[in-house]
């Protein structure tokens, strides 16, 4: 197969910002597309595109992130509480094991899916289960918590999550943290963004960890921008839906999405 072109690797970054930060998971759209269309892409290009959310969730979330650090710092040095300080601490605290715990995840559903050849399967079947669990968890959820009032077993267990995704190719990061969240009893809008912010060190410990293998090319460039442009709007668009929307219509996508790999994998043995 041939290397990318500048076609396909746009094409790839807008799936990419608008796949990573709705709850309906990139590695599935992003394993996915090249499968259909027979396009090569490397592991390291996937990485790449992570660049891109991460500069959209930095960018988007700025001054929270400022005044989380703040926070944190005060609180440590001056011994001064604060929301801001106490959530930048639980987010610190649980990305730790969070991120161990996906490493090594991550590495066992590699092996599995490398040596029986059910990657896409699996895909299609997280994507089934995760979106009935979403529209389940979700609809009867009560909306009781705050972003500001998340405790620290609460934002331990949501963080947590994120390692099934690692584990389970298509279940979401953001999918998973926001079902989590909402089976928590936090509101649909808080539930997104405490998820965007938990996300935060975990995509950049991926990105810097494979950042040597980066090629600055014309297509990691494009890939990269057009991640990072669709992730901002994409942000803000599910920020202000989840105001009086829910995850249902995503939980449908997800059914939907699943049921047709099954059918193309199965055309495909």
């Amino acid at each position: 197969m041939e290397a990318l072109t500048i076609y396909q690797a746009t094409i790839l970054g807008i799936i990419q910002g608008l796949t990573e930060l709705l709850p309906v998971s990139s590695s599935a759209h992003l394993n996915l597309i090249p499968w259909i269309f027979n396009w090569s892409m490397p592991e390291s290009f996937d990485v790449a595109l992570h660049l891109g959310t991460l500069l959209a969730i930095t960018l988007f979330f700025f001054k929270d992130w400022i005044n989380l650090i703040v926070g944190g710092y005060k609180q440590v040095v001056k011994k001064e509480k604060s929301t801001e300080g106490r959530i930048f601490w639980y987010i610190v605290i649980a990305t730790i094991p969070t991120g161990i715990v996906s490493l090594i995840l991550d590495k066992f559903s590699e092996y599995i899916c490398e040596k029986f050849g059910i990657e896409m399967l699996l895909i299609a079947i997280t994507l089934i289960v995760m979106g009935i669990i979403l529209y389940i968890v979700d609809k009867n959820s009560k909306s009781e918590v705050k972003y500001e009032n998340i405790t620290f077993k609460q934002s331990m267990l949501i963080s947590l999550s994120q390692a099934i995704a690692a584990a389970f190719p298509g279940v979401s990061r953001s999918g998973i943290t926001m079902t989590v969240a909402r089976a928590l009893k936090v509101d649909r809008e808080s539930a997104a963004k405490y998820s965007f912010l938990l996300s935060t060190p975990i995509i950049a410990a991926a990105v810097l960890v494979s950042i040597t293998d980066f090629e600055l090319t014309l297509q990691f460039l494009l890939g990269v921008l057009a991640s990072f442009i669709v992730g901002v709007f994409v942000i803000k668009f599910l920020l202000d839906y989840l105001k009086k929307g829910s995850f249902k219509v995503f939980a449908i996508y997800r059914i939907v999405l699943g049921l047709i790999i099954t059918v193309i994998f199965f055309t495909r043995i």
